[in-house]
């Protein structure tokens, strides 16, 4: 079996880099032969690893088309995920922190997603979903159990080649129609798994770092604002 992590570090996001790669070796699949497909312009400062890791140039888009075409990216190597049993994507700012084993993996369904941390115990009128009914990202009042975070997601890769299509797809429609989602990538990921087989993960695999919640730690999502915050990390550098 193989697995292939998809991963973005453009600009001061790949300062990231070293502590996930690390976290996903020792706790993500640690049994599992595992390639990073690493979508960067800091080529200097992220040397590979070994031959498991295969860096790919990407410019830095700038806020928010580094998130929004996150799906237009993979699609320019879903020749190569399709030599992949499972692919998996996880946001920059993630680490790891307790083994993840096999049972992680979808059997029954094609894809996995995470319950949003900020909408695990919400009612259906409290998801951000699209609510306009020009973006292919649109949610109806009355569809819709599960509010899903975009930055951990996967599936067969089979699958999740289709979703990527799909959702490149439908974010370049919107954009040429001048529309961009509530929540970029994330409304367009909600909106194509509302219908489908999904083995859904609690936050417990998107857990906010410093808060208190239910689930036992799985998968931290860092506190950018120990890092600068969101403005310094969207802004570009060049590394020296």
């Amino acid at each position: 079996m193989k697995i292939a992590i998809l991963y973005i570090c453009t600009g001061k996001y790949a300062m990231f880099w070293d502590g996930f790669f690390q976290s996903m070796e020792n706790y993500f699949l640690p049994k599992i032969t595992k390639h990073y497909f690493v979508f960067t312009d800091q080529n200097i400062k992220i040397k590979p690893i070994n031959k498991r890791v295969h860096l790919i140039e990407q410019k830095h888009l700038g806020w928010p088309f580094d998130t929004l075409l996150r799906f237009h990216m993979f699609y320019e190597i879903k020749d190569q995920l399709t030599k992949f049993d499972y692919v998996f994507f996880l946001n920059a700012n993630m680490k790891c922190v307790a083994v993840i084993d096999e049972t992680i993996l979808p059997k029954k369904e094609d894809l996995i997603a995470v319950v949003h941390p900020g909408f695990h115990n919400q009612s259906r009128e409290n998801f951000t979903y699209e609510e306009n009914p020009k973006s292919l990202a649109y949610v109806e009042r009355n569809r819709g159990k599960y509010y899903f975070m975009g930055g951990f997601n996967g599936g067969r890769s089979r699958a999740y080649i289709k979703l990527i299509e799909a959702l490149a797809y439908r974010i370049e429609k919107d954009l040429k129609k001048g529309i961009i989602a509530v929540w970029h990538d994330e409304s367009h990921l909600n909106r194509y798994l509302l219908h489908r087989l999904v083995k859904k993960l609690s936050p417990a695999y998107g857990y906010p770092e410093g808060l208190a919640l239910p689930f036992e730690k799985k998968i931290l999502i860092l506190n950018k604002n120990k890092l600068g915050g969101h403005d310094f990390l969207r802004s570009n550098f060049l590394a020296k």
